[in-house]
């Protein structure tokens, strides 16, 4: 049957479909399977992030999470870089001296 109906083309499988969908028990009754089958693929998702948990993996929700707090760490990251260097085009460069310079020029004045 599936073979008769790729060889009708694209217009006569468009015709067919559109006159199964007409009608209003062959719409119910897809509309019921397609409920069916997203309720199936909820309980599927649900047992395999259970059973990655038990077994201590993480599940795509799990990578999601993790990545964006790795977004938000490296957002703050690059906030924290950019106010590093504005400070540090700010502040004016200190004459760096060594303790036994400071120490030496301490004792000339006393």
């Amino acid at each position: 049957m599936i073979s008769r109906l790729c060889s009708l083309g694209g217009e006569a499988l468009g015709t067919l479909a559109a006159s199964l969908f007409a009608s209003p028990r062959f719409a119910d009754a897809f509309g019921r399977a397609v409920q069916a089958a997203l309720d199936a693929k909820g309980r599927i998702d649900r047992n395999v992030q259970t059973v990655l948990g038990l077994m201590n993996l993480p599940s795509r929700a799990d990578l999601a999470r993790i990545a964006t707090k790795l977004e938000a760490v490296q957002g703050s990251l690059v906030n924290l870089n950019l106010k590093v260097d504005r400070l540090l085009a700010v502040s004016k460069p200190r004459r760096r001296t060594s303790r036994k310079s400071a120490a030496a020029s301490q004792d000339a004045h006393e």
